[in-house]
């Protein structure tokens, strides 16, 4: 995102991230004179980041090294400052999809938390989008200003320190669509209807209890909200390798011209086929679910605001 206005060099006042692995890496602010304390050694900002192309990879003191990644809106929801419970790509990217947000898109959010949702989302309505979000806690609204500010994406974002439920979000008729993640969704349908332009607009409301969406569609009907639908995403992920399988007894030897026409070997591999052949066995690429997994986050619940 430069995040949206960042060009391909780091530069002083860049937030980038630090990358050493898929399950190791963490942000950085890039200053003049500054250091920074890896398992790999020191990374001098002023020597070894500034005037670096994003993606570079980095030698460290002890010769060691790391790439320096823009802080994409993915790979900052991996490695923000959490302030509450985020929101994680999978739901992100069914929300973003299911309220048809696009360039130029206006935006009501609420609450903030700690900005993945939010970052997510300006990039997705730049340039010439805006974003409205309203957060409750004093401090983590003046958190997010400065994150924005930081990221130089501020001008995209209005961050208001309110109560949703009781004061709105502060515009009328203008939003195309209106995000909820509060505690009592239903409290504050009737102002994200206000929110939402006249020709209509659409709505999601997240919540990880179903009790909570049972009042938030008794709400949305009772505005005339219609579409009203509830998804949940789950996120399964396999493990792939490889594993050996007997060849089926077709009533040949093993060795005999059956098995040589075997199509299961590796055919990158013929020599390791062949010896899988000559042991009865034929290698398989196997995907295999998790017997437990983390699944449920919350529930989406979506409608769509009535022209009548």
């Amino acid at each position: 995102m430069s995040f949206i206005e960042y060009g391909e060099t780091i530069k002083e006042g860049d937030t980038a991230i630090v990358f050493l692995g898929h399950e190791s890496m963490f942000p950085v602010k890039v200053q003049h004179g500054g250091k920074t304390q890896t398992k790999y050694g020191v990374i001098r900002h002023s020597s070894d980041l500034i005037g670096k192309r994003y993606g570079s990879k980095v030698t460290c003191s002890k010769g060691g090294w790391v790439y320096i990644l823009h802080p994409t809106p993915e790979l900052w929801t991996l490695n923000l400052p959490h302030r509450t419970q985020i929101l994680y790509s999978t739901d992100i990217s069914l929300i973003t999809m299911m309220l048809e947000l696009k360039p130029g898109s206006v935006v009501c959010e609420s609450g903030t938390g700690s900005g993945s949702l939010s970052h997510a989302m300006i990039r997705t309505i730049s340039p010439t989008g805006h974003l409205y979000t309203v957060e409750f806690h004093q401090q983590r609204a003046e958190k997010a200003i400065e994150e924005f500010r930081e990221h130089r994406v501020d001008h995209l974002v209005t961050v208001k320190n309110q109560d949703v439920c009781k004061m709105g979000f502060g515009v009328s008729g203008i939003a195309d669509a209106v995000f909820l993640d509060i505690p009592s969704p239903w409290e504050a349908i009737g102002h994200a209807k206000s929110a939402l332009k006249h020709e209509g607009g659409r709505i999601c409301s997240f919540s990880p209890c179903i009790e909570q969406v049972q009042r938030t569609c008794l709400a949305l009907e009772e505005h005339d909200f219609t579409e009203i639908n509830t998804l949940e995403i789950l996120l399964r992920v396999y493990s792939v390798r490889t594993i050996s399988l007997q060849i089926p007894d077709l009533g040949q030897a093993a060795g005999d011209d059956a098995s040589a026409d075997w199509d299961g070997g590796d055919r990158s591999n013929p020599d390791a086929s062949r010896a899988n052949l000559q042991q009865g066995t034929v290698p398989f690429k196997s995907a295999v679910p998790p017997r437990e997994m983390v699944a449920h986050t919350g529930y989406l619940t979506f409608a769509t605001k009535s022209l009548f």
